[in-house]
């Protein structure tokens, strides 16, 4: 439903190098009923899907080790982030992306599926939705040695880690993902490890 509050809405396009960034010029109603232009930048990389995978007996979570240029360039070190599984959704829904991301990335194939929720992840400047999920694992599960995609560019180091070693990694500044750290504390908020 469109909002009576935006009128005259006109995107720019800056840049579609890798993803999408438009400059939009609007008029938006305030709480006095004035109409007031201003102009915000909008980057659309598309939406997407993250994965938990956790073992319910070994108290232990999947997750990734992988280089992220813009944490690099903003501060860190080293420019390695550890994550939770993840990827664009492209053509996919959510549900078979996440599984093709779980494949690519971390080796397991996982069926039991759950979807907990999904967030604006930077809803000030980037249009991207969130899918979240968790799902069980074990060896039986695991087809290949993940790692990520060669075509992609992707190095990605799969860890094994003790749940409450990856809670305290959020505390000491080890995870400082956003994705990573609301399902690590979803799992801890349902007690389901």
């Amino acid at each position: 439903m469109p909002n009576s509050n935006i009128r005259n809405l006109s995107p720019t396009l800056l840049s579609d190098n890798w993803y999408t960034l438009k400059k939009y010029r609007f008029e938006y109603r305030n709480r006095h009923g004035q109409w007031v232009a201003q102009e915000r930048e909008a980057y659309d990389r598309g939406n997407g899907a993250a994965i938990l995978l956790y073992h319910p007996t070994k108290k232990t979570v999947i997750l990734t080790r992988q280089f992220r240029l813009p944490a690099y360039v903003n501060g860190n070190e080293d420019g390695m982030l550890i994550e939770a599984c993840a990827g664009l959704l492209e053509e996919d829904d959510p549900l078979e992306c996440i599984k093709k991301e779980s494949i690519e990335e971390t080796g397991y194939h996982v069926e039991n599926v759950q979807k907990v929720f999904e967030a604006y992840m930077s809803p000030g400047s980037v249009t991207e939705i969130l899918h979240f999920f968790v799902a069980e694992y074990d060896e039986s599960l695991k087809q290949s040695s993940g790692g990520g995609l060669a075509e992609e560019q992707e190095e990605i180091e799969i860890l094994e880690l003790d749940f409450s070693q990856a809670l305290a990694m959020i505390k000491t500044g080890e995870i400082k993902d956003a994705k990573t750290i609301m399902l690590l504390y979803h799992l801890a908020l349902e007690g389901v490890l």
